[in-house]
C-alpha cells in the first residue's frame, strides 16, 4: 500500500477557508472517485514561517498505476479547481510514500 501525501502552505488569514474548502469540496470529490481511500488531514507543527500555517493531506492509494488514473482524470481538474478558488494564496507538493509495516 502507498500513502500519497500533499502538504499544503498558506497565509494564516486563509488557513480556516482552506480547511473548510478541503473538508466540503475537495475530499467529497476525490472519496467519490474511489481511488484514493482513508483521508487524513494534519495540521504541521514544525517546518513553517511565521504568519503561515501548514497542512498535510493522506491518502492511501494501491499502487502508482492507481495513483496515475486518479491524477489524469481527476487530481489535474482538483489542483485547477484550487487555484481558480485560492489563486496563489496556497501552494503545496506531493510526496508518495510506501507502508512498509
Amino acid at each position: 500500500m502507498l500513502i500519497y501525501n500533499t502538504t499544503y502552505q498558506m497565509d494564516l488569514d486563509d488557513a480556516r477557508n482552506f480547511v473548510i474548502w478541503i473538508h466540503e469540496a475537495y475530499i467529497p470529490q476525490v472519496m467519490a472517485d474511489g481511488r484514493l481511500r482513508n483521508p487524513r488531514l494534519t495540521r504541521i507543527l514544525s517546518h513553517k514561517e511565521q504568519d503561515t500555517e501548514c497542512f498535510s493531506l493522506q491518502w492511501e492509494v494501491d499502487d502508482t498505476a492507481t495513483l496515475h488514473r486518479w491524477h489524469t482524470a481527476q487530481g489535474m481538474k482538483l489542483n485547477e479547481e484550487m487555484i481558480k478558488v485560492f489563486k496563489d494564496k496556497v501552494v503545496g507538493f506531493s510526496t508518495l510514500m510506501e507502508v512498509i509495516e
